[in-house]
């Protein structure tokens, strides 16, 4: 039984299982190369309109770019699986994809979590500076520089003496 084992078909099969498989079609890298240039555009417009930070603009667009080379190049993630030892690309795609994600996730809560740190510390300030004004309480809630429409000089707010 050995001997049957480590005969010519056994290393045809060992030789058969390292080539990769499964390729995405012409018409997927199609797909792929439309997809990219709509993200591009996409991304264009909200940096235009002032929507998206640059910061943001480049990570998007260094990301629609690596599909592009994708679409470009369809034998290039056969190519990457093949090295990386990945028998089917598309499986290396989503892997790196979901990595990517993962990462993008995890510095968008850092970021959140500093936003939240930064907000808690300015409302603390501004309600520590409007105690030192003497401004009564109704006053603290309320936007410091707001008089109503119809109101007369002598209804406003007087300024505390400083």
């Amino acid at each position: 039984m050995i001997a049957a084992e480590s005969g010519p078909a056994t290393a045809i099969l060992a030789q058969e299982a390292t080539e990769v498989v499964g390729d995405l079609s012409t018409r997927g890298h199609v797909f792929i190369a439309v997809v990219t240039v709509l993200a591009l555009v996409f991304i264009l417009r909200l940096v235009r309109r002032r929507q998206l930070a640059g910061k943001y603009a480049m990570l998007w667009t260094a990301v629609a770019a690596a599909l592009g080379v994708l679409a470009i190049w369809p034998g290039l993630l056969k190519s990457l699986s093949a090295f990386v030892g990945v028998y089917y690309p598309p499986a290396l795609f989503l892997l790196i994809t979901t990595g990517f994600l993962f990462v993008v996730v995890i510095q968008f809560s850092w970021e959140l979590s500093r936003n939240e740190d930064r907000t808690r510390t300015l409302a603390e300030e501004i309600a520590l500076l409007r105690a030192e004004l003497g401004l009564p309480l109704e006053q603290r809630r309320a936007e410091p520089d707001t008089v109503a429409p119809d109101a007369t000089p002598s209804e406003t707010p007087a300024e505390p003496p400083v």
